[in-house]
């Protein structure tokens, strides 16, 4: 396992060298680039990007759970088409659609779908159309922690529940203790972090602790805020990593990129299968696999089953949507925005998410979006 977490830790660290720190990529050349076929450029390691009529610059913002996804496929998009900027601002998923329907944006990132007035307020924007919602990465949620001398931890959905309520306060608990019994459990308080801003994050782990422990959780699953009581708030996916890896005693929830990038270990949960489900790509992919489409025409929202018991299935899961007007879009950026969404859904865009932590999205859905893509208008 720990080999495991190595090898995802340096296959991310591959990508995020190039762009460490960097919220916005600028264009960049390559010694090995040639001309493709559009008269685009072309890299040896992105030889497949079709960069059409992009050009200048595109603005997008939302959900930091794909920060890490969306900076490799800036860089490699940037590297293959020349004259083009994508900048993306992980500002969380609620400020993403604020910019959206605002008129900010061209896309926005979302780790939830949009809501009834959150279409009709994108109609003001979408001339004509209106906000769809595309599947375009998903992934585990992990739940991280720091408790030296604990590398293996199961927790099930009510013991989460209890623990992000602040009804389970220390480490030695033992509704903790039961689910652990060769662990040796110190008595450490539990300094249990969440996120400050509104997060598609913290709505997926709210359907899932609501979908698995209903009697235990009370709190509004279709809220992008942090409701329970107690804890500490941290700023996006890497505030809370950074300050659970910073704390003795600590956990948080936050993508599985962010736990292998911060070396910090993850809880296996225990969903009533016959064995605790570890937080991983693959084990991510069996429960998005099993999604189905709850929206319409060309909005691809997806329904997720947060309380599966199937083998080997990771529960916290969350998609991540880019937000583009079906009809509508602005002319000076359609024709980037659609080149960028061409390649991120490829099979090449695809493929280098799981380098990062992430899961590709399932073969059906992934076809559905691809149809849909070119239709933006």
């Amino acid at each position: 396992m720990k080999l495991q977490r190595k090898n995802r830790l340096r296959a991310t660290a591959l990508g995020a060298l190039a762009v460490s720190g960097a919220l916005v990529l600028s264009a960049c050349g390559s010694d090995d680039n040639t001309k493709d076929s559009d008269g685009g450029e072309k890299t040896a390691a992105a030889s497949t990007i079709k960069c059409d009529d992009a050009k200048g610059q595109v603005l997008a913002a939302g959900s930091s759970a794909q920060k890490n996804a969306m900076d490799l496929w800036v860089k490699n998009f940037q590297q293959a088409c020349s004259g083009v900027e994508i900048n993306y601002q992980p500002i969380g998923s609620g400020g993403g659609i604020t910019k959206f329907t605002q008129g900010q944006v061209a896309f926005a990132g979302s780790d939830s779908a949009l809501k009834p007035e959150e279409v009709t307020a994108s109609e003001e924007i979408c001339k004509g159309g209106k906000g769809i919602n595309l599947p375009m990465v998903g992934g585990p949620v992990a739940i991280g922690y720091n408790v030296p001398g604990v590398d293996s931890l199961v927790l099930d959905g009510p013991t989460l529940a209890k623990i992000f309520d602040s009804k389970i306060k220390k480490w030695d608990d033992k509704a903790i203790a039961d689910l652990n019994p060769d662990a040796k459990l110190p008595s450490t308080a539990i300094q249990a972090f969440h996120r400050s801003d509104e997060s598609g994050t913290t709505q997926n782990l709210n359907k899932y602790l609501k979908a698995a422990a209903p009697s235990d959780w009370k709190y509004d699953d279709s809220s992008k805020s942090w409701e329970a009581k107690g804890g500490q708030a941290a700023s996006g996916s890497s505030g809370v990593a950074s300050s659970v890896k910073d704390t003795e005693g600590a956990i948080g929830y936050f993508e599985l990129s962010y736990a292998t990038a911060s070396n910090l270990t993850t809880v296996k949960v225990d969903t009533g299968a016959g064995a605790p489900v570890e937080a991983t790509t693959e084990n991510a992919s069996k429960a998005i696999a099993a999604a189905k489409v709850k929206g319409t025409g060309n909005d691809l929202a997806l329904e997720l089953d947060y309380a599966t018991k199937a083998e080997g299935a990771y529960p916290i899961i969350l998609v991540t949507y880019e937000i583009a007007c079906d009809k509508g879009n602005k002319a000076e950026t359609l024709p980037s925005v659609k080149a960028f969404l061409n390649y991120t859904v490829s099979e090449e865009g695809q493929k280098v998410l799981s380098e990062a932590g992430y899961a590709p999205l399932p073969t059906e859905i992934a076809a559905k979006v691809r149809e849909i893509v070119p239709t933006l208008s």
